[in-house]
């Protein structure tokens, strides 16, 4: 299940444009499954300003601990503390209630050269 309306990056993470300057950025479906059960995440901290391709957080599982890349440049503006509690809606609800983080970018253009749906797919050898 690859969303289309979404944008991807190689590293398996999705991008949701939430506004004219701010997106929500998960990780993918592919990405929990190879991760497993997802039993803890590391947030940035509200305000931390991050480069793309810069370490956002960390995502531990029973598998392995992944780092979680910034596919963008930007600012910190939103977290989900709900993942504090139940890290577990990573894997249950990738692309809904288990999203990460909001940035507000510093260059709200650069979405566009994300990769789209359909190439993702291929990526992820889905295609």
């Amino acid at each position: 299940m690859i969303p289309e309306e979404l944008k991807y990056t190689e590293e398996h993470e999705w991008v949701l444009r939430t506004g004219d300057d701010t997106v929500r950025i998960g990780i993918t479906d592919y990405a929990q499954e190879q991760l497993g059960e997802v039993v803890f995440i590391q947030l940035p901290e509200l305000g931390e300003q991050v480069g793309a391709g810069q370490t956002l957080g960390e995502v531990e599982s029973t598998k392995s601990v992944a780092e979680i890349y910034a596919p963008l440049a930007g600012e910190v503006v939103t977290r989900n503390d709900s993942l504090d509690q139940q890290p577990d809606l990573v894997n249950t609800d990738p692309y809904g209630e288990g999203w990460i983080v909001e940035l507000r970018l510093e260059d709200p253009t650069a979405v566009d050269d994300l990769l789209d749906a359909a190439a993702y797919q291929e990526l992820a050898g889905q295609g």
